[in-house]
């Protein structure tokens, strides 16, 4: 990766060869064979796709289903949810923006109630404010576990111990988490969790993935169904599939597919409990380092912090600063407040700069990159 310096896995991070090849072997069968030919020749490939999901987050391969993205997983089981007057959505200060626009259209459609878990001292979820809420009528907590918009890790494991103990359904949106952290649905408590291939797991865009727990199921009718998702059985009757693959459809892109597993496969084989210090270790050396840079200002939460950090620089717009540092062959992204609404509108933040490693950046080049912004002037001059 000597041609650049990827600090934007929290965006979409570089696939490994092994994913690459996955792909482009089954685009090249496709074009030789036939799609519905190749998928058909793919049969055993693609339920080991499940198996492997399986095995990353702690579940068995019914309770996960494969589709085009991380949003259309969330959006899928959100929808799926028989929302009331009356019922409360309970959800976080830093909560994405397509989720907290669902809560709000479910709100007008329903007369269900959205409101929001306050933060504690360290910017995180506060465990004891939601156990006080959750005597109220709480139909959902919707959480997302590492926000987009910085390196705060919320505590997954300690939402769920409340919401099975008041029996809450409990979505996760674990976007940023799997693939970078170790991510285990049954120590965490989750009910429904949502994750998509491009980010932490180095997969191929257009897919996602959905865990949705068998105990739930059979509550959870998805918002549309065709015929991958139920069976016509009769004139005026319809099965859905028992499992979650009910949150599928037919039409899929296969060679994302078998790239997705290509990747799960290849982060199981590293380890997330090996890469997951590293990328930690990373995250504090590019802290460190940007604590050293005048005018620098580190704008992370959490008392767990993760590999996404987020920063601003004093006399720079965060637009300017990544076009900068692009041109250096150094990859950063820019978050803006719409993302993140309530946490950035709080925090009096319009827009940051985010840099976000993996275990597979070098320590020369988080230097490379904090050499960078400290000649940034020059380079902006230039």
């Amino acid at each position: 990766m000597n041609h650049v310096v990827h600090l934007n896995n929290a965006g979409a991070a570089l696939m490994p060869q092994a994913v690459l090849d996955a792909v482009k072997a089954h685009l090249e069968l496709e074009a030789h064979t036939g799609g519905y030919e190749a998928a058909r020749a793919r049969e055993g490939e693609l339920s080991a796709v499940y198996t492997s999901l399986a095995r990353l987050l702690g579940c068995h391969p019914d309770e996960v289903a494969v589709v085009e993205n991380a949003t259309r997983a969330w959006d899928m089981a959100f929808y799926s949810i028989p929302f009331r007057a009356g019922d409360v959505i309970l959800t976080s200060q830093a909560e994405y923006a397509s989720n907290y626009i669902a809560y709000l259209q479910v709100s007008r459609r329903t007369g269900a109630v959205v409101e929001v878990i306050p933060d504690d001292e360290h910017g995180q979820v506060d465990v004891e404010a939601l156990s006080r809420m959750l005597k109220k009528r709480v139909k959902l907590v919707s959480i997302t576990h590492i926000p987009t918009n910085g390196g705060l890790v919320n505590p997954a494991a300690e939402i769920g111990r409340l919401t099975r103990a008041h029996g809450v359904l409990y979505l996760l949106d674990a976007c940023q988490s799997v693939g970078q952290m170790p991510v285990d649905v049954q120590e965490i408590g989750c009910d429904l969790l949502s994750a998509t291939s491009r980010k932490y797991l180095r997969g191929p865009r257009g897919v996602g993935f959905l865990y949705a727990r068998r105990e739930v199921l059979q509550r959870l009718e998805p918002p549309f169904l065709d015929l991958h998702a139920a069976t016509w059985v009769a004139p005026d009757r319809y099965e859905i599939e028992p499992g979650a693959r009910r949150f599928e459809n037919w039409e899929c892109n296969v060679a994302g597919k078998l790239g997705l597993g290509a990747a799960v496969d290849y982060a199981l084989a590293w380890g997330l409990e090996n890469t997951w210090p590293r990328v930690r270790a990373l995250a504090e050396q590019v802290r460190r380092g940007l604590g050293e840079v005048p005018g620098c200002e580190v704008l992370d939460l959490g008392c767990e912090r993760c590999g996404i950090i987020s920063f601003t620089l004093e006399g720079y717009a965060p637009d300017q600063i990544r076009d900068c540092l692009r041109r250096q062959g150094i990859n950063v992204n820019v978050s803006r407040a719409p993302s993140t609404f309530l946490d950035m509108t709080r925090r009096g933040i319009k827009e940051l700069v985010r840099a976000s490693v993996h275990y597979y950046n070098s320590e020369t080049e988080l230097e490379r990159f904090l050499v960078a912004l400290g000649r940034l002037e020059q380079e902006v001059r230039a």
